[in-house]
């Protein structure tokens, strides 16, 4: 049966947890329905914070759901900032068209202002849902295939060095995270984990492999401790002229240059192997300059975090600016509206002000470019050539764009 659009509208409220199994069941549904295994299941349970999640109900089905985890984001100047991580949003497919996501959105950024959360994060499944409710994608990420045996190496003093061993990923888990740990406040767009999610990378649900093997990690070692780490498959493979086998890369964090230089020739050095597969790694990435043939890596450039200031001047004061800066900001932001009009934007590499003002404006834009360059990644030039931000005062927009950037590039290690 295929319902139609009468009868009362769904009632939206918080999510019980003893709703979440129904919650979910709509999600995995709304995403192709592929049931997922019951470690994955039960862990995404375990995340889940109840009094931050939201769902719609038509009698006693779940039509619609979305959450919002509590995280710390790191911001350019390596300051970590509570970040409201949405997830898990889907509207059944009996039910579009009847305002549900909107209703969502809307109850939503309102939940995240009231809880004292400057930003909102997600990653989109279909970004052109997102940006009339003013996410702009803030990071980008690199995936590559790797031709291992054309490619090369060419790595720095100090690799002979460094020590790898063979680990299981679960016992290893705890140095791993610690060095996650540290890397988390120089690079902006990093989250900072709470507890259980660093359990998230280590889950190897069979049905997730794609034929490779289970999950095997290597750990990188100087003096006895811990200085980087990789996960990864293997994915046998043969052809006429023999091995033809895949790496395929999971996770790679290592603390210097020279740790991660041994960790990368590792991989690319696996007997029966001749291609290593990445998603989801730093455009900046390390290995791109340790090749020596980037045309045999075939780099393809994805979106990934995407960001939406929920409080324009306390989100703009919580970050640093790579040179000074003074600029008015023109904001429209008609979703929410106590973001809409002029800020004062005042700050330099020691800290920042912005403020309600009624000077004349600088720049014009949108809280979604806002929140597109709020990370550093993308420069409020590219977006002014875009025609998404407009100079009213001559020089202000190659000030701003300026002070806006980021070294290195922000980063989304993984998803949520």
């Amino acid at each position: 049966m295929v319902d139609d659009h009468t009868g009362p509208a769904p009632e939206l409220r918080s999510l019980r947890p003893d709703e979440w199994d129904s919650a979910y069941g709509n999600l995995l549904r709304a995403f192709g329905g592929l049931p997922e295994a019951d470690e994955e299941r039960r862990l995404w349970r375990e995340l889940t914070e109840f009094g931050r999640f939201l769902a719609a109900w038509d009698g006693d089905r779940c039509v619609a759901s979305g959450g919002a985890f509590s995280f710390r984001l790191t911001v350019p100047g390596g300051a970590s900032v509570p970040a409201a991580g949405v997830t898990m949003v889907s509207v059944a497919a009996t039910h579009r068209r009847r305002g549900l996501l909107t209703a969502m959105m809307r109850r939503q950024l309102d939940d995240v202002r009231s809880w004292g959360e400057s930003l909102a994060v997600l990653t989109a499944s279909e970004p052109a849902i997102y940006g009339r409710f003013g996410y702009g994608a803030a990071t980008f990420q690199l995936d590559a295939e790797i031709d291992t045996l054309r490619a090369g190496l060419s790595v720095p003093d100090g690799t002979d060095d460094v020590r790898l061993r063979y680990a299981d990923p679960a016992e290893v888990l705890d140095a791993c995270e610690a060095v996650y740990a540290r890397l988390v406040p120089g690079r902006p767009g990093m989250l900072a984990r709470g507890p259980g999610w660093e359990k998230v990378g280590v889950l190897d649900p069979e049905s997730e492999r794609g034929g490779a093997s289970p999950l095997q990690c290597v750990v990188a070692e100087r003096d006895g401790a811990t200085v980087g780490y990789a996960r990864f498959r293997v994915k046998p493979s043969w052809g006429q002229g023999g091995p033809e086998g895949e790496v395929v890369l999971s996770a790679l964090d290592a603390l210097d240059p020279a740790a991660g230089a041994a960790l990368w020739r590792f991989l690319f050095d696996l007997d029966l192997t001749s291609t290593l597969r990445m998603r989801g790694r730093p455009v900046d990435d390390a290995w791109q300059y340790l090749v020596k043939d980037v045309r045999r890596c075939h780099p393809a450039l994805r979106d990934a975090l995407y960001v939406r200031p929920v409080e324009v001047g306390a989100a703009l004061a919580a970050r640093t600016y790579r040179t000074p800066v003074d600029v008015v900001l023109e904001v429209e932001d008609a979703f929410c509206p106590w973001n809409a009009g002029r800020w004062r934007l005042s700050g330099d590499a020691k800290g920042a002000v912005c403020e309600p003002t009624r000077d004349a404006a600088d720049l014009a834009l949108s809280v979604r470019e806002l929140g597109a360059a709020y990370l550093g990644g993308v420069s409020l030039t590219a977006l002014a050539a875009a025609g998404r931000v407009r100079e009213l005062r001559e020089g202000a927009l190659a000030e701003a764009s300026a002070a806006f950037g980021s070294d290195p590039a922000p980063w989304l290690p993984h998803g949520f």
